[in-house]
C-alpha cells in the first residue's frame, strides 16, 4: 500500500525534465526563425539588386520602339518617297547689263514608270531647263514640259529615256473627310528634298487667290482646294498629300503666307481626267460642261432665294446666258436658273466641286447630271466637249 503515495511522487516529479527540454526546443525554434529571417533579407536584397540590374540593362531603347500610328507613317512615307522627285528649273533673262540667270524649286510625282510627273504649273512656268532628281539622287535632264490645265496649277513632265520608275497611287478626294489624317512630302525650301509633314484635312472647298511671290502681280483664282495643317514650305508645291494608304489625294500648291498651319492642295480629282488624257496619248485634253456656275453658299443661297443648301448654280446676267450657245450644256438642255447638284452619284459640295467633278473624265464621255429646276428634280445625260484656248 506504500507504493500509491510514491506512485504519486514519481508521476509528480516527471513534469521538470520535459520543461527544460521544451524551453531549449523553442529557443532553438526562435534562433532558427531569426536566422532565417535574416536570410530571407539577405537573399531578397540580392535578388532585387539583381532584378535592378537586369532590369536596366534589358530597358529598350525608346527610339526603337515604334508606336501604332508611328509604324504606319514610316511604312506610307518608306513606300511613296520613291515616287516624289525634286524638280530644279532654270529661267534665264537679261538686264541692261548683263544676263541673268534664275533659279527655282519644287516637287513632283511620278505617275508612270515611263516617267511621266504631274506637278503644279506655276513650279516649270516660263522654264528655260528642266532638273529632276529622284529620292536616291538620280539627276535627269533630259525632260520635256508635257503641257498645262489651261484653267487649273497643274502641269506635266516628261523623262525621256526611263522605264522603271515607282509610280505613285492616285486615290479619291471625293470621300476625303474633314479631320482625318495626311502626310505632305515635298523639296522644302528647295533645299531639304523629301521633307515629311504630318497633320489633318482642315477643310474642303476652299477658294483662294494664289500668287508665287508677294511682290508677284499675278495672281490666279483657285477653288475647291483642300485646306491642311500640315506643314507646306516653298519648294513643296506640286508634291503629293497623303492619306493613311499612301495614295495621293492631293496636290500641295498654296501656302497662306501671314498665317501658321495653313495650306492648300489642288483634290486629285481635279486632275484625273488630264492623267488619263496624257498616259494615253501624251497630251493636254480637258473636258468641259460649258456653263457658267457659282458654287452654292449660305450667302448665295439667301441672295437667289434657292432651296437647294449645296450644288452649282447656273447664273447668267440679264444680257448674257450663263450657258455656252451650242456647248454640251446647252445640247444637254441645261438652263438659266438650274442648280446641278450631282455628278452621275457624287454630290457636288459634298464630294467636289462641279469643275473638279467634271475634271475626272475625258472629253467624249457621257455623265449623268441631276439638276433641280423650279424645285423639281431632273436627270440629263451630257456629252463632255474639249476645251479650247
Amino acid at each position: 500500500m506504500e507504493q500509491e503515495p510514491r506512485s504519486v511522487q514519481q508521476t509528480q516529479s516527471r513534469p521538470g525534465v520535459p520543461r527544460r527540454r521544451k524551453l531549449a526546443l523553442i529557443s532553438a525554434c526562435v534562433i532558427t526563425v531569426v536566422w532565417l529571417m535574416v536570410g530571407a533579407a539577405v537573399l531578397g536584397s540580392w535578388l532585387m539588386t539583381q532584378f535592378n540590374k537586369q532590369s536596366i540593362q534589358s530597358t529598350p531603347d525608346g527610339n526603337l520602339v515604334m508606336s501604332r500610328d508611328e509604324a504606319d507613317i514610316s511604312e506610307v512615307v518608306q513606300r511613296v518617297s520613291k515616287s516624289v522627285v525634286s524638280i530644279v528649273t532654270t529661267k534665264n533673262g537679261r538686264t541692261l547689263s548683263r544676263a541673268t540667270v534664275q533659279q527655282g524649286a519644287g516637287t513632283g510625282i511620278i505617275i508612270s514608270k515611263d516617267g511621266y510627273i504631274l506637278t503644279n504649273k506655276h513650279v516649270v512656268k516660263d522654264a528655260d531647263r528642266v532638273e529632276i532628281v529622284s529620292s536616291d539622287g538620280t539627276q535627269y535632264t533630259d525632260v520635256k514640259f508635257v503641257g498645262a490645265d489651261p484653267l487649273n496649277d497643274v502641269a506635266f513632265l516628261k523623262i525621256n529615256g526611263v522605264n522603271d520608275l515607282p509610280a505613285a497611287t492616285l486615290g479619291d478626294s471625293g470621300t476625303v473627310r474633314v479631320g482625318q489624317k495626311v502626310i505632305a512630302i515635298g523639296n522644302s525650301l528647295g533645299r531639304y528634298q523629301n521633307t515629311v509633314t504630318m497633320g489633318i484635312i482642315s477643310g474642303k472647298g476652299r477658294p483662294v487667290q494664289a500668287s508665287t511671290s508677294e511682290r508677284s502681280g499675278e495672281a490666279e483664282s483657285l477653288t475647291d482646294l483642300l485646306q491642311t495643317d500640315a506643314a507646306i514650305n516653298p519648294g513643296n508645291s506640286g508634291g503629293p498629300l497623303l492619306n493613311m494608304s499612301g495614295q495621293v489625294i492631293g496636290i500641295n500648291t498654296a501656302i497662306v503666307s501671314d498665317a501658321q498651319s495653313v495650306g492648300f492642295a489642288i483634290p486629285i480629282g481635279a486632275a484625273k481626267g488630264l492623267v488619263r488624257s496624257v498616259l494615253a496619248s501624251g497630251k493636254i485634253q480637258k473636258s468641259y460642261i460649258g456653263v457658267r456656275y457659282i458654287a452654292i453658299t449660305p450667302e448665295v443661297r439667301a441672295e437667289y432665294k434657292l432651296s437647294a443648301k449645296s450644288g452649282a448654280y447656273v447664273g447668267g446676267s440679264r444680257d448674257k446666258s450663263a450657258v455656252v450657245a451650242g456647248g454640251p450644256a446647252d445640247k444637254a438642255g441645261i438652263k438659266d436658273g438650274d442648280v446641278i447638284t450631282k455628278v452621275n452619284d457624287k454630290l457636288i459640295g459634298e464630294q467636289g466641286g462641279l469643275g473638279s467633278l467634271i475634271s475626272e473624265f475625258l472629253p467624249g464621255e457621257t455623265v449623268e447630271l441631276t439638276i433641280l429646276r423650279d424645285g423639281k428634280e431632273q436627270k440629263v445625260k451630257l456629252t463632255l466637249g474639249a476645251y479650247k484656248v
